[in-house]
């Protein structure tokens, strides 16, 4: 059937709203941001990670998100948890749907290239099951993956941009952030550099995380632990 928001009627987006800050969670003037090797970051993540119980869901936002991901895989097999990966471009909308305000909009970037509902009901939300893709983006058509269970201690990874301030549900929040320089040197096009910038004041994800990656050297994090 037809996804949500086809039909001529345009894409309909939640607004964003300023993230909640995550328990205890004072400003910038509270934990120090400790210098870190992507080693040792990997492992701190992994420990914390290994101690929640039941099925966690982990939102690892920001451009550097989805390598961080990958590093924590295998600290998790060997703790005996199962990673179900998800990456949150996988529920981008259809072509049609993203670019109707034209190929360089920073603010449709931003806020209605993913279709945060389908990410929330088939992962953030599905009970026992998850659909791992939902979108074709390369392709722009159905990814055709059929739901998969979870097993009951896994942890569910959820890598992607922007994903704070969308209300989705997360036992623990991991926010990686970037100077515009430093975007740019990761492979972020200028025109979405103000999609960056618009959305570190809307949502406000350096509080709202639980933990803080500043990656401006990707071999020498520096991280704010809760």
């Amino acid at each position: 059937g037809a996804r949500p928001g086809q039909g001529g009627g345009g894409v309909r987006v939640r607004p964003r709203r300023p993230a909640a800050a995550r328990p205890g969670r004072a400003a910038l003037t509270g934990p120090a941001l400790l210098p870190q090797t992507p080693a040792t970051l990997a492992a701190g993540l992994v420990d914390r990670l290994a101690e929640l119980p039941g099925v966690p869901r982990v939102l690892l936002d920001g451009v550097g998100g989805h390598e961080l991901a990958d590093d924590v895989v295998g600290g998790l097999t060997a703790a005996g948890r199962t990673p179900v990966r998800i990456c949150a471009r996988d529920f981008w909308r259809p072509a049609g749907e993203r670019l109707q305000h034209g190929r360089e909009d920073a603010e449709a970037y931003r806020d209605s290239w993913l279709d945060a509902g389908a990410l929330r009901r088939e992962v953030l939300d599905a009970d026992g099951t998850v659909l791992t893709a939902l979108w074709d983006v390369d392709r722009d058509r159905s990814a055709r993956r059929s739901r998969r269970p979870v097993p009951p201690r896994a942890v569910l990874l959820v890598d992607g941009m922007f994903l704070l301030g969308l209300g989705l549900p997360a036992e623990l929040v991991v926010h990686v952030t970037l100077s515009a320089a430093a975007l740019l040197r990761r492979g972020v096009l200028a025109w979405q550099l103000p999609a960056f910038a618009s959305y570190d004041e809307l949502a406000q994800p350096r509080l709202a995380c639980d933990v803080l990656v500043r990656a401006e050297d990707p071999l020498r994090p520096a991280v704010r632990w809760p």
